[in-house]
């Protein structure tokens, strides 16, 4: 009898909202979204922490039929659809920065697949994005979002999310701030390259026979790997504050 009352329609529509909170999780957020990770293993880890959080969780407080749990469903792959955009962002802010400086080095030509988004990416963006992921690990953004996930439960009711005016004004701001603080990133390399083709030029025009393609480019390339190391530190710690900001963003819309 213990056990029947336990697994009634309650437990069960509880369990499945919970799991697919964790599941929509793993698929859009950094380091859980990683390409890399099967999707068999990311459904193992939601099912394994839709077991371990569901005793925190208090009591689903919905209608038991079909459209209000396919709509219940719908606001638990929108919660955690939303929270990936918010953090993705933040985080491509990298991304973005690599590309730019990849453009001004000549090497925008020379891609190769990130295992982070599974789509073709220039090297020194990919670079980039695999240094930022080993800064989320030692943010421990991992034990952040379970942590977020278990905080959630009670400010936002299992399949009770909505989106408002105020998540979508965030989110357009944060995709202008994305392209403002890249450009921040990759200006000193964008500056110096730019400082490099008018000295070029003025060679060139003194010496015709400067040969740009021979002697220019491995200059260039030379001189934003210098200044990309010198501000490598600087560039981790932009990605630091922008996540760090957007789980505050996060905390303060859920």
């Amino acid at each position: 009898m213990e056990w029947a009352q336990v697994f009634n329609e309650t437990f069960i529509v509880g369990f499945i909202l919970l799991f697919f909170r964790f599941a929509a999780l793993f698929m859009a957020v950094p380091i859980f979204s990683h390409k890399n990770i099967p999707m068999n293993i990311k459904a193992s880890m939601a099912f394994f922490f839709t077991i371990v959080f569901y005793s925190s969780m208090p009591n689903t407080q919905i209608s038991i039929d079909v459209p209000t749990i396919f709509l219940a469903i719908l606001s638990e792959l929108m919660l955690g659809l939303v929270i990936g955009i918010v953090l993705l962002i933040s985080y491509n802010v990298i991304t973005y920065a690599g590309g730019l400086i990849s453009f001004m080095m000549g090497f925008s030509m020379a891609s190769a697949i990130d295992p982070q988004t599974g789509v073709s990416m220039p090297i020194i963006s990919q670079f980039l994005s695999l240094m930022g992921l080993m800064v989320l690990l030692s943010l421990d953004l991992h034990h952040w979002m379970l942590l977020f996930v278990d905080n959630s439960l009670k400010t936002v009711p299992l399949g009770g999310f909505l989106l408002t005016e105020d998540i979508f004004n965030y989110v357009i701001k944060a995709t202008s701030n994305m392209f403002i603080v890249g450009f921040m990133i990759a200006f000193p390399i964008i500056a110096l390259s730019w400082l490099a083709d008018v000295i070029f030029g003025m060679l060139m025009k003194t010496m015709p026979q400067f040969n740009l393609l021979v002697i220019g480019f491995p200059i260039k390339i030379m001189v934003a790997f210098v200044v990309l190391i010198a501000t490598f530190t600087s560039t981790m710690l932009i990605l630091k504050n922008e996540m760090l900001e957007a789980f505050n963003v996060l905390e303060m819309f859920f």
